[in-house]
């Protein structure tokens, strides 16, 4: 399993992924599941997978392979104009990939079924945030959905409903991530630590704070620690109920 979720905000876009997958309890690996590509000056592109680790594994070594050599290996998404053709790039993909795998053609619940989360942003446009489904479509976030979630989504979804706003910091919006992951990880073994957490300021059109948070990581220890002991603390000072 995996979780993955990508926050827009005012200030750019915030991404955070596990590293964990699993084929069951005896056979549990790191992979690396956000992505990045960028252009100084002139795009930044951010990726992260959920799903069968072949699938997508296959589609990030198409979408790199094609970034080699652009002139020789179109289309390349380093060179489509928006971020909405990207997104559709990525999409055929995705789904091209799953068909290829199945004898039977693509099907959503296929054993090669993935979920991708893509965001970015195209000199002189918006930064964009787009989740993409097996099937090779994709919906786009809004005011009315701000972020999105792959993999394991309920245990920290939450705290996101709650907490989320779209005029954070990008210090809260770290904060935020920390502890809807911190939620997701103490309730499935599936997902489970280091962190990749990936940061994209609006207008910047360059990568901007990269960071693996591991298991011993302080700052990560504090806010695990803080939030239990502050659930607890509310639960406490909730009145009782009267039978």
């Amino acid at each position: 399993m995996t979780y993955c979720v990508g926050l827009k905000l005012n200030r750019g876009l915030a991404f955070m992924s596990d590293t964990r997958t699993n084929a069951g309890v005896d056979n549990v690996s790191r992979f690396r599941k956000l992505f990045t590509w960028q252009t100084p000056g002139e795009r930044v592109l951010v990726l992260m997978t959920a799903g069968n680790l072949a699938t997508t594994q296959s589609v990030i070594s198409i979408l790199e392979e094609r970034t080699k050599a652009p002139s020789e290996r179109r289309p390349s998404i380093l060179e489509m104009p928006t971020m909405f053709q990207i997104a559709r790039y990525v999409g055929e993909t995705l789904r091209d990939v799953i068909q290829s795998n199945s004898p039977t053609g693509q099907k959503a619940d296929s054993a090669f079924n993935s979920t991708i989360i893509l965001g970015g942003q195209v000199k002189g446009m918006e930064p964009r945030l787009f989740l993409i489904y097996p099937e090779g479509n994709f919906i786009e976030a809004s005011d009315d959905t701000p972020f999105f979630q792959i993999g394991e989504t309920k245990y920290g979804r939450p705290i996101l409903v709650r907490a989320y706003n779209r005029a954070m910091s990008f210090e809260d919006a770290a904060k935020l991530l920390m502890v809807s992951f911190d939620s997701t990880i103490k309730a499935n073994l599936s997902v489970g630590l280091p962190l990749d957490l990936q940061v994209v300021e609006k207008d910047a059109l360059r990568l901007g704070l990269s960071k693996r948070i591991e298991g011993e990581d302080p700052y990560y220890q504090t806010i695990s620690n803080g939030w239990g002991e502050a659930l607890k603390r509310a639960f406490d000072s909730l009145p009782g109920f009267s039978f």
